[in-house]
């Protein structure tokens, strides 16, 4: 008997002792999610692969990394702001958003909307007891009571770092409109924190807009020292590697630093108030990387894929790495089972607790051995009859299968005012995203590819960039990681082909994706297909 307790004891004495309280209290949850934040951060570099996390430094990102667990291969429901956002809220893959399955859902007023139906994360934060709170461009959820969210918007609402501090005249006139976006962030901190009532934890989820475009052009260099020149040879292989997209590139990455930036002051302030480690921080991204060839707004990695890093002390081991193939979906029964509430059902994503917690590194889950996502419409005139580009893919760690439902569309939107004779202006081209391919955002990258879409150097990116594309994409990752050849058409694939396809297909009919029989080329639909109709099953 005596040696069965000397056993039990010294069982117990060998479990990991968290910090008093912080393993069996409801964190607070810092949600930093950034608009059109592609997975670019330091932390993501890979040294057998040349890219632009070479360039860029997110110190402060770097650290949460560190100090928590990196999520390697996280994506998007959906390369698009709202269907993305919807579907971190509902735990739902974006085609059953009804009104927020597209950009503009302004054809569900009046009609039955499915969105409405959908369990929302935040309904069960409220339930548990957590106090929330939002700021910028973030959820479709309701602040708590008491927030100063909707008393008026606090001075540089929305404000992106390099349109803002760029003008000034001089170096000192740089570091006072700096100094102005450090103190807007700290005051946004510091009013969650003042707003908060006692002895309730609080959900915050924090939207900056610096990434979204317009940038001011050399802000990246101007700003952040970064210098475009060291981008030779870390574009991926779809992008012209051409000064003008090195300094569009560059421009970007100042933003990513600035977004690094406002999360170190929120570390910060969290940390001189007792309560960084009580508090469970996440980041991520809503989509890729804006105004770049087959980024936001498509199905491939730099469109799809986002960061995804959590620190959560007493409950996630630091410095890990997860391999799993990870949705955003997942995020929704994620904070419920945070908040000790019980994810619905009717949510299609996975919680990623099993995954927070684990001691291991590399592969946790067996079974997360694929993500799948898809678009629809995006700028509502970028076709004739507001028509979309419906489109559905399934990833995995060796394979991307795209398909395309209606290949004789132009995947970018139609190319208004361009034939071989002429096109837009290209200061139009850069600065107006409805000048032309009103699919791929304004941007000095988007004007180079049109000016020189006849060139003998130009042709083959603006092609990979705009043309049209077939019914079925297959890219091999292992072989291909910036997904340019095109497998498809090779006999020699027919196999994985068949598989994923078929997968992608059984997910949408498990799931009830209108696509399967157009209806989303008909808005608003309200019955979407229980089947996979004749002919589209391999």
């Amino acid at each position: 008997m005596k040696s069965s307790h000397l056993a039990l004891l010294l069982a117990m004495l060998a479990l990991p002792t968290p910090r008093s309280g912080a393993a069996e209290a409801r964190p607070n949850i810092l949600f930093f999610f950034a608009d059109d934040w592609g997975r670019v951060a330091s932390c993501y570099a890979d040294p057998a692969r040349p890219s632009i996390n070479d360039v860029v430094r997110t110190p402060n990102v770097d650290r949460v990394a560190r100090e928590g667990v990196r999520f390697a291969n996280a994506f998007v429901g959906c390369p698009q702001c709202t269907p993305s956002r919807g579907t971190v809220l509902t735990g739902s893959h974006f085609w059953r958003l009804g009104s927020a399955a597209n950009l503009e859902g302004g054809a569900w007023k009046g009609v039955v909307n499915p969105f409405d139906a959908l369990p929302r994360f935040s309904t069960g934060l409220v339930a548990s007891g957590y106090h929330l709170d939002k700021q910028h461009k973030t959820l479709a959820l309701e602040s708590s009571k008491g927030t100063g969210r909707f008393a008026g918007p606090p001075i540089g609402e929305f404000l992106r770092y390099g349109l803002h501090v760029a003008p000034g005249r001089d170096r000192a006139d740089h570091d006072r409109r700096h100094a102005e976006v450090v103190d807007q962030t700290r005051r946004t901190i510091l009013r969650v924190l003042a707003d908060r009532p006692g002895g309730r934890p609080f959900f915050f989820v924090f939207g900056p807009i610096n990434a979204h475009r317009p940038y001011a052009p050399g802000s990246g260099r101007l700003l952040w020292g970064i210098d475009p020149d060291a981008l030779v040879g870390r574009l991926p292989a779809f992008l012209p590697d051409v000064p003008e997209v090195r300094d569009d590139v560059a421009d970007y990455l100042g933003e990513v630093q600035a977004l690094d930036l406002m999360l170190g002051i929120f570390l910060e302030e969290l940390t001189k108030a007792g309560l960084l480690d009580d508090t469970m921080v996440v980041l991520a991204g809503d989509n890729g990387v804006p105004g770049l060839p087959r980024g936001k707004t498509q199905m491939y990695d730099l469109g799809t894929a986002t960061p995804l890093v959590v620190r959560w002390p007493g409950r996630v081991r630091p410095g890990r790495t997860v391999d799993d193939l990870v949705s955003l979906i997942d995020l929704a029964p994620t904070f419920l089972e945070v908040a000790r509430a019980t994810p619905s059902p009717a949510m299609d994503g996975r919680s990623l607790l099993p995954l927070l917690t684990s001691d291991r590194s590399g592969v946790i889950d067996p079974t997360r051995d694929h993500v799948v996502f898809g678009r629809e419409r995006h700028f509502g005139t970028a076709r004739p009859g507001n028509l979309p580009y419906p489109s559905r893919a399934i990833r995995t760690r060796d394979f991307l299968y795209v398909r395309n439902f209606k290949p004789d569309r132009w995947p970018m939107g139609d190319p208004f005012g361009i034939s071989p004779a002429s096109a837009p202006d290209a200061d139009q081209v850069r600065d107006r995203t409805v000048a032309t391919l009103r699919d791929l955002d304004a941007s000095p990258t988007k004007a180079w590819l049109v000016a020189h879409r006849d060139e003998p150097g130009g042709r083959r990116f603006y092609d990979l960039a705009v043309a049209r594309r077939p019914a079925e994409e297959l890219y091999d990752l292992r072989a291909d990681p910036d997904q340019v050849r095109d497998l498809a058409a090779d006999p020699g694939q027919a196999d994985p082909i068949r598989d994923l396809s078929a997968r992608l297909l059984r997910t949408m009919a498990a799931t009830r994706d209108p696509r399967l029989d157009d209806a989303f080329d008909r808005p608003p639909y309200v019955d979407p297909p229980a089947v996979v109709p004749a002919g589209l099953m391999p």
